[in-house]
Protein backbone atom coordinates (compact mmCIF):
# COMPACT_ATOMS: atom_id res chain seq x y z
CA UNK A 1 0.00 0.00 0.00
CA UNK A 2 2.77 2.34 0.55
CA UNK A 3 4.67 1.45 -2.16
CA UNK A 4 1.73 2.23 -4.50
CA UNK A 5 1.25 5.73 -2.57
CA UNK A 6 4.94 6.42 -3.44
CA UNK A 7 4.59 5.55 -6.89
CA UNK A 8 2.03 7.68 -7.18
CA UNK A 9 3.47 10.08 -5.70
CA UNK A 10 6.43 9.86 -8.16
CA UNK A 11 4.22 10.06 -10.96
CA UNK A 12 2.28 13.27 -10.26
CA UNK A 13 5.81 15.31 -9.21
CA UNK A 14 7.31 13.92 -12.60
CA UNK A 15 4.13 15.04 -14.62
CA UNK A 16 4.54 18.18 -12.81
CA UNK A 17 8.38 18.29 -13.30
CA UNK A 18 7.87 18.30 -16.93
CA UNK A 19 4.99 21.03 -17.34
CA UNK A 20 7.28 23.50 -15.47
CA UNK A 21 10.66 22.10 -16.89
CA UNK A 22 9.66 21.86 -20.41
CA UNK A 23 9.41 25.61 -21.49
CA UNK A 24 12.95 26.91 -22.53
CA UNK A 25 13.45 30.46 -20.59
CA UNK A 26 13.22 32.48 -24.18
CA UNK A 27 9.69 30.52 -24.80
CA UNK A 28 8.40 31.33 -20.89
CA UNK A 29 10.25 35.18 -21.47
CA UNK A 30 7.71 35.40 -24.77
CA UNK A 31 4.93 34.04 -23.02
CA UNK A 32 5.17 37.03 -20.50
CA UNK A 33 5.94 39.43 -23.40
CA UNK A 34 3.29 41.67 -24.09
CA UNK A 35 2.93 44.01 -27.12
CA UNK A 36 2.64 47.07 -25.15
CA UNK A 37 5.96 45.67 -23.87
CA UNK A 38 7.19 45.76 -27.38
CA UNK A 39 6.48 49.25 -28.16
CA UNK A 40 7.58 50.66 -24.72
CA UNK A 41 11.22 48.87 -25.80
CA UNK A 42 11.40 50.17 -29.31
CA UNK A 43 10.65 53.34 -28.51
CA UNK A 44 13.10 53.04 -25.93
CA UNK A 45 15.88 52.25 -28.07
CA UNK A 46 14.71 54.95 -30.71
CA UNK A 47 15.36 57.65 -27.86
CA UNK A 48 18.91 56.29 -27.00
CA UNK A 49 21.36 58.45 -28.09
CA UNK A 50 23.66 57.38 -30.72
CA UNK A 51 27.60 56.48 -29.86
CA UNK A 52 29.93 59.77 -30.50
CA UNK A 53 31.81 58.07 -32.83
CA UNK A 54 28.69 57.30 -35.25
CA UNK A 55 28.00 61.60 -35.09
CA UNK A 56 31.58 61.72 -35.84
CA UNK A 57 32.16 59.45 -38.96
CA UNK A 58 29.81 61.10 -41.17
CA UNK A 59 30.64 64.73 -40.47
CA UNK A 60 34.22 63.98 -41.06
CA UNK A 61 33.28 62.27 -44.27
CA UNK A 62 31.89 65.55 -45.34
CA UNK A 63 34.02 67.77 -44.17
CA UNK A 64 36.80 65.79 -46.39
CA UNK A 65 34.88 66.30 -49.64
CA UNK A 66 34.48 69.62 -48.84
CA UNK A 67 37.91 70.72 -48.22
CA UNK A 68 38.98 68.46 -51.34
CA UNK A 69 38.87 70.86 -54.03
CA UNK A 70 40.67 73.95 -52.00
CA UNK A 71 43.30 71.46 -50.77
CA UNK A 72 43.84 69.90 -54.52
CA UNK A 73 44.54 73.70 -55.23
CA UNK A 74 46.72 74.36 -52.33
CA UNK A 75 49.11 71.61 -53.35
CA UNK A 76 49.19 72.58 -56.69
CA UNK A 77 50.20 75.93 -56.08
CA UNK A 78 52.61 74.99 -53.17
CA UNK A 79 53.93 71.90 -55.09
CA UNK A 80 53.32 73.44 -58.88
CA UNK A 81 55.74 74.80 -61.30
CA UNK A 82 54.84 77.80 -62.56
CA UNK A 83 53.89 78.36 -66.07
CA UNK A 84 53.07 81.24 -68.02
CA UNK A 85 50.16 80.67 -71.23
CA UNK A 86 49.29 82.62 -73.92
CA UNK A 87 45.22 83.24 -74.59
CA UNK A 88 43.96 83.80 -77.99
CA UNK A 89 42.40 86.57 -77.14
CA UNK A 90 40.11 88.85 -74.44
CA UNK A 91 36.67 90.06 -74.35
CA UNK A 92 36.55 93.28 -72.11
CA UNK A 93 32.71 93.07 -72.01
CA UNK A 94 33.21 90.09 -70.42
CA UNK A 95 34.24 91.61 -67.43
CA UNK A 96 31.38 94.15 -67.15
CA UNK A 97 28.65 91.75 -68.45
CA UNK A 98 29.47 88.09 -67.16
CA UNK A 99 31.86 89.35 -64.21
CA UNK A 100 34.35 87.38 -65.37
CA UNK A 101 37.02 86.45 -68.11
CA UNK A 102 36.65 83.87 -70.01
CA UNK A 103 39.88 83.39 -71.82
CA UNK A 104 40.73 81.10 -75.19
CA UNK A 105 44.02 79.48 -74.87
CA UNK A 106 45.50 78.68 -78.31
CA UNK A 107 46.67 75.52 -76.82
CA UNK A 108 42.63 74.67 -76.28
CA UNK A 109 42.06 74.55 -80.33
CA UNK A 110 42.25 71.00 -82.21
CA UNK A 111 44.07 73.03 -85.00
CA UNK A 112 46.80 73.77 -82.93
CA UNK A 113 47.34 70.64 -81.54
CA UNK A 114 47.30 68.42 -84.81
CA UNK A 115 50.50 70.37 -85.61
CA UNK A 116 52.80 69.23 -82.21
CA UNK A 117 54.44 65.78 -82.34
CA UNK A 118 52.21 62.93 -80.71
CA UNK A 119 49.04 64.26 -81.86
CA UNK A 120 48.79 61.05 -84.59
CA UNK A 121 49.60 58.64 -82.21
CA UNK A 122 46.90 60.48 -79.39
CA UNK A 123 44.09 60.59 -82.11
CA UNK A 124 44.87 56.78 -82.97
CA UNK A 125 44.80 55.72 -79.32
CA UNK A 126 41.29 57.81 -78.63
CA UNK A 127 40.06 57.93 -82.02
CA UNK A 128 36.35 59.08 -82.24
CA UNK A 129 33.58 59.84 -85.13
CA UNK A 130 34.72 61.63 -88.44
CA UNK A 131 38.87 61.56 -87.29
CA UNK A 132 37.84 63.47 -84.27
CA UNK A 133 39.09 62.88 -80.65
CA UNK A 134 36.25 60.74 -78.36
CA UNK A 135 34.16 63.12 -75.88
CA UNK A 136 36.36 62.77 -72.66
CA UNK A 137 39.87 61.80 -74.43
CA UNK A 138 42.98 63.08 -71.16
CA UNK A 139 45.93 64.49 -72.87
CA UNK A 140 49.01 66.43 -72.16
CA UNK A 141 50.64 68.97 -73.52
CA UNK A 142 54.40 69.53 -73.22
CA UNK A 143 55.70 73.14 -72.55
CA UNK A 144 59.08 74.81 -72.68
CA UNK A 145 60.17 77.51 -70.72
CA UNK A 146 61.28 80.98 -73.12
CA UNK A 147 63.58 83.40 -71.88
CA UNK A 148 62.44 86.76 -71.18
CA UNK A 149 64.19 89.98 -71.95
CA UNK A 150 63.77 92.62 -69.36
CA UNK A 151 61.19 93.08 -66.67
CA UNK A 152 58.06 93.34 -68.84
CA UNK A 153 55.33 90.38 -69.38
CA UNK A 154 56.95 87.08 -69.49
CA UNK A 155 56.67 84.86 -73.03
CA UNK A 156 54.51 82.73 -73.20
CA UNK A 157 56.05 78.73 -72.72
CA UNK A 158 56.42 76.86 -76.43
CA UNK A 159 54.55 74.12 -77.21
CA UNK A 160 56.54 71.01 -77.58
CA UNK A 161 54.15 67.79 -77.73
CA UNK A 162 51.49 66.10 -77.18
CA UNK A 163 50.42 63.02 -75.26
CA UNK A 164 48.00 60.47 -74.08
CA UNK A 165 49.48 59.68 -71.20
CA UNK A 166 51.80 61.79 -68.58
CA UNK A 167 55.79 62.27 -69.66
CA UNK A 168 58.04 61.75 -67.16
CA UNK A 169 61.61 63.25 -66.11
CA UNK A 170 60.97 65.85 -68.27
CA UNK A 171 63.69 68.70 -68.18
CA UNK A 172 63.48 71.47 -65.97
CA UNK A 173 62.38 73.90 -68.18
CA UNK A 174 59.70 71.64 -69.42
CA UNK A 175 55.89 70.94 -67.57
CA UNK A 176 53.06 68.67 -69.01
CA UNK A 177 50.07 70.56 -68.45
CA UNK A 178 46.93 67.90 -68.21
CA UNK A 179 43.80 68.82 -70.64
CA UNK A 180 40.23 66.91 -71.43
CA UNK A 181 38.71 67.05 -74.99
CA UNK A 182 35.24 67.83 -74.57
CA UNK A 183 33.14 69.08 -77.64
CA UNK A 184 35.91 70.63 -80.14
CA UNK A 185 38.19 72.39 -77.56
CA UNK A 186 40.45 71.73 -74.85
CA UNK A 187 39.71 72.19 -71.39
CA UNK A 188 42.82 72.69 -68.75
CA UNK A 189 40.94 73.93 -65.72
CA UNK A 190 41.91 77.65 -66.16
CA UNK A 191 39.47 79.26 -68.64
CA UNK A 192 37.12 81.34 -66.59
CA UNK A 193 38.70 83.47 -64.16
CA UNK A 194 35.77 85.41 -61.49
CA UNK A 195 36.77 89.12 -60.93
CA UNK A 196 36.41 90.51 -57.40
CA UNK A 197 34.48 93.87 -57.54
CA UNK A 198 36.99 95.92 -55.95
CA UNK A 199 39.20 94.55 -59.81
CA UNK A 200 36.23 94.28 -62.30
CA UNK A 201 36.09 98.37 -63.24
CA UNK A 202 39.45 98.51 -63.39
CA UNK A 203 40.51 95.27 -65.41
CA UNK A 204 37.48 96.20 -67.90
CA UNK A 205 39.05 99.76 -68.58
CA UNK A 206 42.72 98.79 -68.84
CA UNK A 207 41.09 96.14 -71.27
CA UNK A 208 39.74 98.58 -73.18
CA UNK A 209 42.56 100.87 -73.85
CA UNK A 210 44.82 97.75 -75.11
CA UNK A 211 42.14 97.40 -77.39
CA UNK A 212 42.42 100.98 -78.72
CA UNK A 213 46.00 101.38 -78.66
CA UNK A 214 46.03 98.31 -80.88
CA UNK A 215 43.31 99.72 -83.14
CA UNK A 216 39.98 97.83 -81.80
CA UNK A 217 42.06 94.54 -82.02
CA UNK A 218 41.37 91.99 -79.34
CA UNK A 219 44.66 92.10 -77.54
CA UNK A 220 46.21 88.46 -76.33
CA UNK A 221 47.12 88.63 -72.46
CA UNK A 222 49.37 86.53 -70.53
CA UNK A 223 48.68 84.16 -67.63
CA UNK A 224 50.17 82.51 -64.79
CA UNK A 225 49.70 79.45 -63.51
CA UNK A 226 50.63 76.67 -61.44
CA UNK A 227 51.19 73.22 -62.88
CA UNK A 228 51.64 70.36 -60.13
CA UNK A 229 53.59 67.10 -61.18
CA UNK A 230 50.13 65.65 -61.88
CA UNK A 231 49.46 68.35 -64.76
CA UNK A 232 46.71 69.84 -62.73
CA UNK A 233 46.97 73.66 -63.18
CA UNK A 234 45.41 76.69 -61.19
CA UNK A 235 45.73 80.38 -62.05
CA UNK A 236 47.56 82.86 -60.38
CA UNK A 237 47.64 86.09 -62.05
CA UNK A 238 47.22 87.48 -65.60
CA UNK A 239 48.64 90.82 -67.43
CA UNK A 240 46.15 93.16 -69.19
CA UNK A 241 49.10 95.38 -70.99
CA UNK A 242 51.72 95.27 -68.88
CA UNK A 243 49.40 95.32 -65.48
CA UNK A 244 49.64 92.56 -63.43
CA UNK A 245 46.45 91.26 -61.40
CA UNK A 246 47.11 88.82 -58.72
CA UNK A 247 44.05 86.13 -58.08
Amino acid sequence: MKSNSSESNKSTTSESSKSQGGLSPEAEFSGKLTFRDYLIATEQKANKPLPFWRLLVPLALQTGLIMAVPTQAFYTDVAGKTVILQSAAVDADDVQQNYALNLDYNISRVSTLRRLPGWEELLRQNRGRNRQLAQGTNLYVTLQERETFGRGVPRAWRLVRVSSNRPTNLPNDQVALKGVYRDGLVNYGVETYYIPQEQRERISRDISRTLESREGQRQPIAVKVKVDPQGNAVPISLWVGDRNYRF
